[in-house]
């Protein structure tokens, strides 16, 4: 089947869509790890559009886990912020679509991401930010690696964003049994000791993730674990 530009796309279509990208550097796992909380944040969570862009009370989406972007240009063309033809040039050295996000480049993107342990620090800082404009509208949603969480810079952000009641802040974090060091009680516990509101969910699971992503949490940011398979497996 041809994918063009004129078709309206479904979560089915996006393992054709990431098939258009070849070469090295494709960090595979790492791109479909994120490909289903991806697909429910664009299609039913986040207020971003291709015509949003530039709209102070959109929502802001920052990639933190920018290292396999492949599932975020497949959704991000899926959703008609770039074109599918540019996907079969991903990485090459004319390709706005770069093996890390380059958010001068890629329309949507809101962040140059890749190195590990940035996201979370630049989303509390985007969220206090938006508070300090009186913006109550927009929310800031950072997707994040567990293995990021071996970064001292997320524990900072962690333990500051609890107490200043950043309601307005999403975490995802990706959790694919990659991080070195084990924290007791899990990853959530991590945040529930620094004020945070948590829930762990099947990662794949569109419904658990939706619900997840969509539950009240007064005074407090909000982190969600999508658990899936281990990297390895």
């Amino acid at each position: 089947m041809k994918i063009t530009a004129q078709q309206s796309y479904a979560y089915t279509d996006l393992p054709r869509l990431m098939g258009l990208m070849t070469g090295d550097e494709k960090h595979g796992p790492a791109a479909t790890s994120t490909m289903d909380a991806l697909w429910v944040l664009y299609g039913r969570v986040l207020r971003v559009g291709p015509g949003r862009m530039g709209d102070p009370g959109r929502d802001r989406f920052l990639l933190s886990k920018g290292h396999g972007p492949m599932a975020y240009y497949a959704v991000l063309a899926a959703k008609g912020f770039v074109p599918v033809e540019w996907l079969p040039g991903f990485g090459l050295y004319d390709s706005p679509l770069g093996h890390h996000p380059d958010r001068v480049l890629v329309p949507g993107a809101e962040i140059g991401s890749g190195s590990l342990g940035h996201g979370l620090p630049i989303a509390v800082g985007t969220a206090l930010g938006l508070r300090a404009q009186g913006l109550d509208e927009p929310h800031v949603w950072v997707l994040i690696g567990d293995a990021e969480l071996d970064e001292g810079s997320n524990h900072e952000a962690i333990a500051y964003a609890g107490p200043a009641g950043l309601e307005h802040l999403h975490t995802v974090v990706i959790d694919n049994s990659s991080a070195s060091h084990a924290r007791p009680g899990g990853i959530a516990a991590r945040f529930e000791a620094a004020g945070w509101s948590a829930a762990t969910v099947d990662g794949r699971d569109h419904e658990a993730l939706y619900d997840a992503f969509t539950a009240p949490h007064p005074g407090r940011p909000r982190v969600v674990v999508a658990q899936v398979e281990p990297k390895s497996a």
